[in-house]
């Protein structure tokens, strides 16, 4: 039995007096709704309400309990109504997940006009380089490098995501510039660690694919601290362009020129995404997010 369902068909008989009144207005007919108050009164081993060929009366008892489901009656609607308000406009609690340095520099300049749009939308922003299960862990948005995910999500690219070789002007002076990617193996190399290892240097020259690493002198899976030590002049790091543009633009580190090109993976179209499950679009504050993020970020 139905019993929500039959609690609103009693109260609705009580509040009218007829069961042909209840009925239309569930849009049900009045048998239906007479047989789901029958099986109410069952299930409680009691009479709510005295039947007769003209009219409908509420018993002592049934006074008693329409008073009583009252209360429950409203609070499920009130419930309803949050559902539907919450369905109908962007808010509540937005769980991202971004890359450390990505989040540093490009997300972040962005939640201010964000947060200026949709202000019922409570930001809960996480900061990691490891890969997120969408579907295990408790984040609505993604953002992460790389490939497009086998796993069943919406994947949107933002952007290219090309890793080119720098290095301080004070490390080149003394430890001479590269020309050719075998060079490197001479040289200091700052590794970025990844789940499956540090990222390896490679070239691929006369068909065939070369592995040029420089010796470790740090590997981190912080780019923001291996970019520092490029800063700093400790070695050569291969970096994203996007995420040491500000330091190659103000001279604290230069593109090395090295033919063949360097490369951390056989793969030519490595990017950023942004994750989501493809049925959270319909849920108000992830669409707004998607969009807004996409309409920022992207390039073509």
């Amino acid at each position: 039995m139905d019993q929500l369902r039959a609690l609103r068909y009693f109260s609705k008989v009580v509040e009218t007096g007829s069961f042909t009144k209840a009925a239309a207005t569930f849009s049900v007919p009045a048998s239906s709704l007479s047989r789901r108050i029958a099986d109410l009164e069952r299930s409680l081993g009691a009479n709510l309400l005295k039947r007769t060929t003209r009219v409908v009366q509420v018993t002592e008892i049934g006074q008693l309990y329409y008073t009583q489901v009252q209360d429950v009656l409203a609070h499920l609607e009130r419930s309803d109504e949050s559902v539907r308000s919450y369905q109908a406009s962007p808010k509540g609690f937005l769980r991202i997940s971004t890359m450390v340095t990505f989040g540093e520099r490009i997300l972040i300049p962005l939640l201010d006009e964000f947060k200026a749009l949709y202000p019922e939308i409570i930001l809960d922003l996480s900061f990691s380089d490891e890969l997120s299960t969408l579907s295990r862990d408790e984040v609505d948005i993604a953002i992460r490098g790389g490939y497009a995910p086998n796993e069943r999500v919406q994947a949107v690219r933002l952007m290219d995501n090309d890793f080119i070789p720098v290095a301080s002007a004070d490390y080149l002076a003394s430890n001479g510039t590269p020309k050719h990617a075998t060079d490197l193996r001479d040289h200091q190399g700052l590794f970025f660690r990844t789940p499956n290892g540090p990222h390896p240097w490679m070239c691929e020259e006369n068909g065939q694919w070369l592995d040029v690493s420089g010796k470790a002198l740090t590997i981190s899976n912080n780019s923001t601290w291996l970019r520092r030590e490029a800063v700093a002049g400790r070695g050569i790091c291969m970096t994203p362009r996007w995420s040491v543009q500000a330091d190659l633009d103000n001279g604290k580190v230069q593109e090395l020129i090295i033919k063949p090109k360097v490369r951390v993976t056989q793969s030519k179209d490595l990017a950023i995404y942004l994750l989501y499950q493809k049925q959270q679009y319909s849920v108000p504050k992830v669409k707004v997010a998607v969009d807004f993020l996409v309409s920022r970020i992207q390039s073509p």
